[in-house]
């Protein structure tokens, strides 16, 4: 008799935190958003990453040996978010413009919006595919601000985050279960003013605009203009589909 195929959707009810991963290699820095870090030990302390082999930092801690965690309050801003989350270090200095600190490893550490940090030098990986888990020793840890760790709950339920297709969570099935539209309350289907990001979830309200970015508020998403980018990861208007 044939096993049944598992289930996916059990996988969805486990529980992450969510935090900014960083390392260095030859005076470059970068960093990510992750899911999948977790104390490994406590008799020595020790940690765990998991990182998908396509992000640049992937790259780093292979060949630098370290890597550091920041981790994030629930109060942590989307834009901090997407900056780390849906830009790609192969394209953009993360670094360029924030305000950060070097620490013990020389990976970077970032301080505002976040509550502890830790700083890892890699003791062993294991090759799993697509990702590669990193576990180290703890070498420098770091408490900053008293609150409550962000949640990728957090981020999915209040933020209306996405989820990175490089994330070890990440699922075809569910992301096209985000993506279906809801009840229309009487509207012709697609007939929304407001706009969402395909890549990070941002929505686009014409009532508030983007005025940061040139975008007056009251203006429709039709005429905004044709290099007008989305404020939060940088994908273009193509990305954006009807609310």
């Amino acid at each position: 008799m044939t096993a049944p195929s598992p289930d996916e959707r059990a996988l969805w009810n486990i529980s992450y935190g969510l935090y900014i991963l960083t390392s260095h290699l030859d005076r470059r820095l970068n960093g990510m958003i992750c899911n999948t870090v977790m104390q490994v030990t406590s008799h020595p302390m020790r940690i765990s990453v998991c990182v998908n082999k396509e992000n640049l930092t992937h790259g780093f801690i292979s060949r630098s040996g370290v890597f550091a965690v920041s981790i994030l309050a629930d109060t942590a801003p989307m834009e901090l978010v997407a900056h780390f989350g849906f830009k790609s270090g192969h394209d953009v200095d993360k670094f360029a413009d924030l305000a950060f600190q070097q620490g013990a490893t020389g990976s970077p550490l970032v301080g505002d919006h976040c509550l502890s940090q830790l700083e890892a030098r890699v003791l062993d990986s294991m090759d799993m595919g697509t990702h590669t888990v990193f576990a180290g020793d703890l070498v420098a840890a770091r408490v900053l601000a008293q609150g409550t760790p962000m949640t990728y709950a957090n981020y999915r339920q209040v933020l209306k985050g996405k989820v990175p297709r490089n994330a070890p969570t990440f699922s075809a099935n569910r992301a096209a279960q985000a993506n279906e539209p809801g009840p229309t309350s009487g509207r012709a289907a697609n007939t929304s003013p407001r706009h969402v990001c395909g890549v990070c979830g941002y929505v686009y309200d014409p009532e508030k605009g983007d005025p940061e970015h040139g975008v007056a508020p009251g203006t429709p998403f039709q005429e905004t203009p044709p290099d007008w980018v989305c404020p939060l990861c940088g994908a273009p208007k193509s990305a954006f589909t009807p609310a």
